[in-house]
């Protein structure tokens, strides 16, 4: 794929950064590591749940996907392995199986990783990578966003990104292992407004579901369409109408928190549809 074609379609996530200086680093981002070839540990040993080894080996032929986990933060958050079971078997559908997940986890607390496993029913290979030897043999970027990548035949990056953070990104994925554009990309645009952008739901007990919800409005000439909702956390179920939204015309998007860890949380909901910029939502909080 053309250098060009990625950043013509990854400058559309690029709408939705707050300054020119952040654009910047990203798009040298990109080309920073565009073609880079990747290093495996030549003895990696995926299991499953960590306890049952499998005979899974990095194929040296072929597209494959490569998710880098780091040790910091929320890990539950950083995984999302629901929204990763559905890409995978959305990904099986279209390439016939053919695209293998090399998943590494740079876990200091393996019982809590197990946990997290088997609570999300995440039966695919995964590497422990208790030295973080590949990230060592590589320097991914700090930023968790960046720390998945397309791989070619020959281990060099074909795309960088996450595709469960941002359907853009997932586009480009499928485009890169179809050669097809999706539907998504040919939508007219159109605006749309949130009643409410900003939710504090205080402090309350760890066992309680916190539940709220906002509207959207269609402000422009053409139907608006969500085409995916994105947190950053798996700490949140939601729904909303799926189908089109004429103009002036509202729907609702609700959310039920669940929260899995006591302290002040700060977490982001974005709305991609077929506006030129997701729509942001901010939802804070106290777990005690």
């Amino acid at each position: 794929m053309k250098f060009k074609i990625i950043l013509l379609l990854f400058g559309l996530s690029l709408l939705s950064c707050k300054d020119n200086s952040q654009k910047e680093r990203i798009t040298r981002l990109v080309k920073e590591w565009k073609g880079k070839q990747i290093k495996f540990p030549t003895d990696a040993i995926f299991t499953k749940y960590i306890t049952d080894t499998t005979n899974f080996q990095i194929p040296s032929k072929g597209d494959k996907v490569l998710i880098y986990v780091d040790s910091l933060g929320c890990v539950s958050c950083k995984l999302q392995l629901r929204k990763w079971k559905q890409f995978i078997a959305y990904t099986d559908s279209v390439t016939g199986g053919s695209v293998p997940f090399l998943f590494f986890f740079h876990s200091k607390d393996t019982d809590e990783t197990r946990y997290i496993l088997k609570i999300d029913q995440f039966d695919y290979p995964v590497c422990i990578d208790r030295a973080d030897r590949l990230n060592k043999l590589n320097a991914f970027p700090s930023d968790v966003t960046f720390q998945t990548f397309l791989l070619d035949a020959n281990n060099k990056v074909a795309v960088i990104g996450n595709p469960i953070h941002n359907p853009l990104v997932k586009e480009l994925y499928m485009k890169e292992l179809t050669g097809k554009s999706s539907k998504q990309s040919t939508q007219q645009k159109t605006t749309a407004k949130a009643d409410q952008v900003s939710f504090d739901l205080g402090t309350y007990s760890l066992k309680e579901d916190k539940k709220i919800s906002f509207t959207l409005t269609n402000t422009g000439n053409s139907p608006l369409v969500i085409q995916d909702i994105v947190t950053t956390c798996d700490c949140m179920d939601i729904t909303f109408e799926k189908h089109p939204v004429r103009t002036n015309e509202k729907l609702t998007v609700s959310i039920v928190m669940k929260a899995k860890e006591k302290g002040f949380f700060s977490k982001t909901v974005a709305v991609y549809a077929n506006t030129n910029r997701p729509i942001k939502i901010q939802i804070k909080g106290s777990v005690q």
